[in-house]
């Protein structure tokens, strides 16, 4: 038999058949003191996957912070109401005209790297700054997008600001997040005085359904250094995407509290022009009624009016439209109680509202110059700032049927800086450029036609539309009859309507909730409430780890060869955990067994690899890549002799892990004591 010493094993044994062993590490790999191998235990039926239902803690109140790349904000709910959502009170501050139950996602550090302030209160005193004073402050805006398009994310990951400076993105994201709890906190001491302190709130936090776990794990470590909760309560936080917390919410709506697109009524009729869908589901509601014989039955088991027409088995999309990203996801309706099963992994893409404004900032450079635009971002963050919110007014204004021009105003600080840098003003610059459809006003404005605004939305809005179709055409989606249209972005007029233009043929109704800017929080509150809402989901990725294998000459390749004791092992087997694209259930358990390789050990270490195919067979095949390790801690009393007298190097560690919660997570026992084994999943020191 093998030993891990003289193997110098890292990898790990699956105890689910005699020919398996662990990986051996590659020649001159690094090892510590704490780094381990495995030993190979007895050969055993490796257990099926297992359902377990998952156990819930009861905490007196939900906290949930919608964590958004432009604006964000909280809510909470009480256990004893917890469908009564309490909105966080409105910010101070604000754009005129502009709803603000949530505060833009701005923070604001002073030159020391201290907190200063966030939301509306960051932003108009960073505006009221000396310009040379500015320069020497830390505001950070839509930093949230640096998360998603990391490919390496680590927690020593750097957000730089607007005037250039980095700092940690874990203290950037661990400031913000304790504002919120700050906040919050106060609020519900206000409310309820006589709410106890401690381990009384129930944590939520949102993330888009497309992060990867790299990205959903950094949230939480920031969560952790922010003090929402510990790491020995780590049950006090839960992750939601988004737009499951979409779907959680719109499950609850009356139908007063939608918007139909495409102006149908259900019963194929029509409606006014962009008017709510009206009550024609009494006949299909007043069948559920005698059915279940009272009404009452929608509200217990959670489905809103809309969702009485429905059947069980019926499919919907929820497209989250936000400042980042879009992320589409496609449930089906199950009856009685109301539940969700995810019928296709999460997809989406860097297609949110900032992409409009990244449009802009190339059309400015198309005027003025990258060169100059660069150098302004620089030297004048603060007036940058002030343009981008002109800029962010005239966009929500922007309408597919609107008439007259739009006018941004310039900063007396641009057009200043301008004819400094280049020797003649910005109007000059206008009519010299290529760009013949912005104009400028006697006001001291650029002079926007509705059309080329128009225009600055169609790459977004055009990828948005484009993965929507995409997405509708997998089999998996097929019969789907709703699309709910939720996010900040998608309150734009530009969007909703290029949304029903396309798709509006193909027969689907695109409904958009009244409160489409909060759906998200409010959702996340009641996702908080009940967790299980959501019974199935599916994995976006194949993981597992490498094992060797029994040598089958002809089946496996020569150069995977591996002779030791006299006998032939295949190197790099890659063990699947679970299939991209596999249908999990809640609480479904992988389960598999270990085994400390010396005795005295106090640590297991075990490589876990990932890809996006379900068909790979070795770790080093194209795709395959390390993603992360899990790590079982020893205590000192478990390494030695066992209550049977087993040699300590036998000790059995049984590992069972979880696919189909928005986090993958693992718990661990020793067998032989039945005592829990600290164990985690680690996919940030990749």
């Amino acid at each position: 038999m093998l030993t891990v010493p003289e193997m110098g094993l890292q990898g790990l044994y699956i105890g689910s058949s005699p020919e398996r062993s662990p990986v051996p590490s590659p020649p001159g790999s690094p090892r510590t003191q704490e780094s381990c191998g495995i030993a190979p235990l007895t050969p055993s039926q490796s257990p099926k996957p297992e359902a377990r239902a998952p156990q819930q803690a009861s905490f007196s109140v939900v906290v949930a912070i919608d964590f958004g790349t432009t604006s964000s904000g909280y809510a909470f709910s009480f256990a004893s109401d917890p469908e009564a959502i309490h909105m966080m009170r409105k910010w101070e501050g604000g754009d005129p005209g502009v709803a603000h139950q949530k505060t833009p996602t701005c923070l604001l550090l002073t030159p020391e790297g201290a907190f200063h302030s966030f939301g509306y209160t960051a932003r108009d005193y960073y505006h009221d700054l000396d310009p040379e004073e500015a320069r020497d402050w830390l505001y950070f805006e839509k930093f949230k997008m640096k998360i998603h398009s990391a490919t390496d994310l680590t927690l020593k990951t750097q957000l730089e600001a607007v005037n250039g400076k980095t700092m940690p993105a874990l203290e950037v994201f661990a400031h913000a997040l304790r504002f919120f709890r700050e906040h919050a906190l106060q609020e519900l001491r206000e409310q309820s005085p006589s709410l106890p302190e401690k381990d009384t709130v129930r944590w939520v936090l949102t993330v888009p359904a497309i992060w990867k776990q790299p990205a959903k794990q950094f949230m939480r470590e920031a969560a952790y250094l922010a003090g929402l909760v510990s790491r020995e309560n780590a049950e006090q936080l839960l992750i939601a995407l988004e737009p499951e917390a979409a779907s959680v919410y719109c499950r609850k709506l009356r139908l007063h509290q939608l918007l139909d697109l495409s102006g149908r009524a259900p019963g194929g009729g029509r409606l006014g022009e962009r008017r709510s869908i009206d009550s024609s589901f009494r006949q299909a509601r007043e069948q559920l009624r005698r059915y279940r014989h009272s009404r009452t039955f929608l509200v217990e088991s959670g489905v809103g009016e809309l969702w009485a027409e429905m059947q069980a088995g019926d499919r919907y999309v929820v497209a989250d439209c936000g400042g980042g990203t879009v992320d589409l996801t496609v449930h089906q309706l199950e009856q009685p109680h109301g539940t969700l099963k995810e019928l296709y992994k999460a997809s989406g893409g860097p297609y949110g509202a900032v992409g409009v404004d990244l449009a802009f900032e190339q059309l400015l450079c198309c005027i003025f110059g990258e060169d100059f635009i660069t150098t302004f971002k620089r030297q004048r963050p603060a007036a940058w700032v002030d343009l981008t919110i002109a800029f962010e007014a005239r966009k929500r204004t922007a309408g597919p049927h609107r008439a007259g021009a739009l006018n941004i105003s310039l900063p007396f600080s641009f057009i200043d800086f301008y004819r400094k840098q280049r020797g003649h003003n910005v109007e000059t610059a206008l009519r010299r450029s290529s760009v013949n459809f912005v104009k400028w006003s006697s006001q001291g404005m650029l002079r926007m036609s509705c059309e080329a605004m128009n225009e600055l939305f169609q790459p977004t809005v055009s990828g948005i539309i484009q993965h929507i179709e995409a997405l509708l055409a997998r089999p998996e989606v097929q019969g789907v009859k709703l699309l709910f249209l939720v996010g900040g972005f998608a309150e734009s007029a530009v969007l909703q309507h290029a949304v029903q233009a396309a798709l509006g043929a193909r027969g689907l109704r695109v409904v958009v909730p009244h409160d489409v800017g909060l759906t998200i929080l409010k959702g996340a509150v009641l996702f908080g409430q009940a967790p299980g809402v959501v019974r199935v989901r599916r994995s976006p990725l194949t993981y597992g780890v490498g094992v060797l294998n029994r040598f089958v000459p002809g089946r496996h390749p020569p150069e995977k060869l591996l002779v030791r004791d006299g006998r032939s092992w295949c190197t790099d087997v890659f063990e699947r955990f679970v299939a991209a694209e596999q249908s999990v259930a809640l609480g479904e358990e992988v389960r598999r067994s270990y085994c400390p390789a010396r005795p005295g050990q106090r640590r297991v270490l075990i490589n876990l690899y990932c890809c996006a195919t379900e068909d790979a067979r070795f770790i080093t095949d194209p795709g395959v890549r390390k993603c992360g390790a899990l790590s079982l801690e020893l205590e000192p009393a478990d390494c030695g002799q066992d209550a049977a007298g087993a040699p300590p190097g036998r000790r059995e560690i049984r590992a069972a892990m979880q696919f189909g919660d928005t986090e993958i997570k693992v718990t661990a026992v020793d067998v032989s004591t039945n005592r829990s084994v600290r164990a985690s999943i680690d996919f940030l020191s990749n």
